[in-house]
């Protein structure tokens, strides 16, 4: 007896020592673990990483940058069902416990033990997740699970549950790229959360848990299976009915992926630039994890038919210098062409453009197969389409057989010949380069910006990017420094032979007109309508190059322009978006204006952190209205140069629109304002000009620069671009006039001489600032005078078209 006694006493000691040691050990080791725990505090400033969203003025997004995809939705803001969701797929006790659960751990820890493994398993609550993800790193090892116990009590006595559950559901990653219920409710169904029916919403609670394992097109009847989980485990804890589950589990599994951009946008160029200005304004990581809300100055309309009107005209040009031949070939294309042509390189912005192979051909047509599309998943979808090319789609090859131009396998470009067709024209990608830009005169809007052929092909931006020479484009800007220096619209300048000494050892400069031709004293209107090469340097070297480096330092053209003659001719260079501007501030009465392609950035919080618009209203935060005037916005833009000057410009530019482009514009029907360009060698043909309401700038070339050839101007390629652009852009726009600005005499002159005349045929009203009108002349009446008086007079009542440089 006294043995056992002895020995239960040996045996009590033994368990109490082991109990104290244990207990002791334990201890060291939790206060070991605790000593270094992140601060769980910092979950109250919590601000993870969000997706920065641009909208274009319409609202509509047409770009997203992030390095997670997430959008931050607060608890009030997501329907209680979808809540329920999760938490019959991940914590179904999460209200009632302390943060970790018990049953849960203990399952986990015998699954650990029995199998052996190094990785723990399963029975986390969404608290523990909270921690593990938010606060501690990825890693399977039992002080990483300690951690996130303790670090779970310590956030349950520190926050509510409501602020748990919307930390954890904004936080965790639902595959796809897609973190967070929002970002996922729009990544998988094109919805916004509120949206999601029973069973969506039961899909996105699944996926959580393993999002590769319940890919919806990998692992389809994985994710189907899980999907019904959830809603039988919704149906068990009372969250649904069993009938709504029963429902919700017949339906199929449909995910729509949504688009960032919409595809009419077309604005890849465009929402680079902005995105290389939010870089530049405030760092890469705000750019992609602050979460801001960009509104652009993007009009996706006036996008679109940027776009046409320049892959119109840049296939017009190039196909007038023949077909080049298939951009590559499919060997043995008896089999499944349309995998092989989908995995061939393609730009994805050039629709209704489409890439073809070319299954049979004979003189009078070709079968094409035409490039299948990808489904959301990226599978090559398994419809395959065909259509023709017949011999009226090649005409522009100025081939009248078929397959002299195209062979079984050839890989081509296509485009529809109207919507009900399956007819097809043959298309090329055009070598030559181009861009267009248009923005608001009044306040500096970029409303479109094509740089290029496509995005997809070269992001290389020659809107912004290329330093191209102006060539007579720039002409407008000498006379905007001649009509401030005592000129006027009906001053004459000497039209005749220059040579102009350049020092020792070299050889005078003596600029030419382009055609050769020389009219002798002529006035600054018929000078800058016939683009008088002469003319201009005698205009620059009168008033002075530095004078007019200092215009086209105001006017944005160039910075520092070297005080040379060869500059007044466009030898200077510029970019598009520089030389359009500087029309707009012709067109907007000479006021300084900032080309913009934003008009205002909110942050995560919703607060206004940059507005383009700086004009002030203080008369606009009134309460109420108490019969006081209405509002008025102070324009602080500065005047860069007179007003009247500037509207003096921007008559002569009319009159080059009227009288030197007379087919290109025939029936547009607006006031235009605008100059062509053609550089030596036609290496850069432009067009900028300016309607009250929008100013556009067209630029082609290519992007190593070298002759267009002979027959290339501004007037001929760049002009039509232009035209085009407008018509379709202000199809629903009231016409309006240019702003006349007080003081501005307009009397009628013979704008041959300069002279007053009497209003008839052969005069024009011209602009005059007060005191430089010209004297009343004792001259009959321009009707009843010889016209052989008045050199190449035709020109005002043309019979064809008159193209200039």
């Amino acid at each position: 007896m006294r043995f056992v006694l002895r020995f239960f006493g040996f045996a009590t000691a033994l368990a109490s020592l082991v109990l104290v040691s244990g207990s002791l050990a334990v201890g060291i080791l939790l206060w070991h673990v605790s000593a270094d725990l992140p601060d769980h505090a910092e979950l109250a400033r919590y601000e993870p990483a969000m997706t920065t969203r641009l909208h274009a003025a319409d609202g509509r997004i047409i770009a997203e940058y992030a390095r997670e995809n997430r959008l931050y939705l607060p608890l009030s803001m997501v329907p209680q069902r979808i809540t329920a969701a999760f938490l019959a797929a991940e914590d179904q006790n999460f209200y009632d416990h302390n943060g970790i659960d018990p049953r849960g751990i203990g399952r986990a820890v015998l699954a650990n033990l029995s199998s052996g493994s190094d990785r723990l398993q399963g029975a986390s609550t969404i608290t523990q997740q909270v921690a593990k993800n938010l606060l501690l790193s990825r890693e399977q090892t039992y002080i990483r699970k300690i951690k996130e116990l303790l670090l779970a009590f310590r956030i349950e006595e520190t926050f509510g549950k409501n602020r748990i559950l919307e930390l954890y559901l904004n936080e965790i990653y639902f595959g796809m790229g897609h973190y967070g219920i929002a970002a996922a409710a729009l990544g998988y169904f094109n919805k916004s959360v509120h949206e999601l029916n029973l069973a969506e919403a039961a899909y996105l609670a699944a996926l959580p848990k393993g999002p590769n394992n319940y890919h919806p097109f990998r692992q389809p009847e994985a994710a189907v299976a899980r999907r019904n989980w959830v809603l039988k485990r919704m149906a068990a804890n009372g969250s649904i009915e069993a009938h709504e589950a029963a429902e919700s589990m017949a339906k199929a599994l449909v995910v729509n992926p949504r688009p960032v951009s919409p595809p009419e946008s077309q604005a890849g160029y465009f929402a680079e630039e902005v995105r290389r200005e939010l870089a530049n304004r405030y760092g890469e990581a705000t750019l992609y994890e602050g979460g801001l809300s960009v509104r652009t100055t993007l009009d996706p309309k006036m996008q679109a038919a940027a776009r046409k009107s320049l892959v119109d005209g840049l296939t017009r040009f190039d196909e007038t210098r023949g077909w080049r031949g298939a951009e590559t070939h499919l060997a043995a294309i008896d089999g499944d062409w349309g995998v092989r042509l989908a995995q061939l390189p393609a730009f994805e912005d050039i629709r209704p453009w489409r890439q073809a192979v070319v299954l049979a051909v004979d003189a009078k047509s070709a079968r094409i197969g035409l490039r299948p599309d990808r489904d959301a998943g990226g599978a090559v979808e398994a419809a395959r389409r065909t259509g023709r090319i017949t011999v009226q789609g090649i005409r522009w090859t100025r081939r009248s057989r078929v397959n002299d131009i195209l062979r079984v396998g050839d890989v081509v470009h296509v485009e529809p010949i109207g919507k009900a067709s399956d007819e097809y024209r043959l298309r090329q990608v055009p070598e030559i380069s181009g861009a267009l830009v248009a923005l608001e005169p009044d306040t500096g809007r970029i409303r479109a910006m094509v740089g290029g052929f496509s995005f997809s092909q070269n992001e290389f931006n020659r809107v912004t990017q290329a330093w191209r020479q102006p060539g007579s484009t720039f002409k407008a800007v000498v006379y905007a420094a001649a009509l401030d220096s005592g000129y006027t619209p009906s001053s004459l300048i000497l039209d005749a032979p220059l040579s102009i000494a350049q020092g020792p050892g070299q050889a005078p400069w003596s600029p030419s007109n382009h055609n050769g031709r020389y009219d002798g004293p002529t006035t600054l209107r018929i000078g800058l309508e016939r683009s008088k090469n002469v003319m201009t340097v005698r205009l620059a070297r009168d008033v002075g190059m530095p004078l007019v480096a200092d215009y086209a330092r105001r006017l944005g053209v160039q910075d520092d322009l070297p005080p040379l003659l060869a500059m007044a001719l466009g030898a200077g260079e510029t970019t598009v978006l520089r030389m359009t501007s500087a029309y707009a501030m012709f067109v907007n009465g000479g006021r300084y204006i900032r080309p913009t392609l934003i008009d205002h950035i909110q942050d995560r919080h919703g607060k206004t952190i940059f507005r383009h618009d700086r004009r002030r209203c203080p008369a606009c935060s009134a309460s109420s209205w108490r019969n006081q005037d209405v509002p008025r916005l102070s324009d602080r833009a500065e005047q860069i140069i007179d007003p009247l000057t500037a509207y003096q410009v921007t008559s002569l530019l009319e009159g080059v629109v009227e009288r030197t482009l007379p087919r290109v514009f025939s029936g547009f029907g607006r006031p235009l304002a605008g100059k062509t360009g053609t550089t030596n060698d036609a290496k850069d043909l432009w067009f900028v000009g300016s309607t009250p309401e929008l100013a556009v700038g067209v630029y082609l070339g290519y992007d190593r620069p070298r002759s267009l050839g002979r027959s290339a101007y501004g007037a001929a390629y760049a002009a039509p671009i232009a035209r085009a652009f407008l018509k379709r852009a202000l199809a629903d726009r009231p016409r309006s006039a240019f702003r006349v600005p007080p003081g501005i005499k307009l009397i009628a002159v013979d704008p041959f001489t300069g002279k007053r005349s009497t209003p008839d045929k052969g005069s024009i009203l011209e602009a005059f600032k007060p005191g430089t009108e010209p004297p009343t002349a004792e001259l009959p009446p321009v009707a009843d005078r010889d016209p052989a008086d008045l050199p190449a007079r035709e020109a005002y009542a043309p019979s064809g078209p008159i193209y200039f440089r």
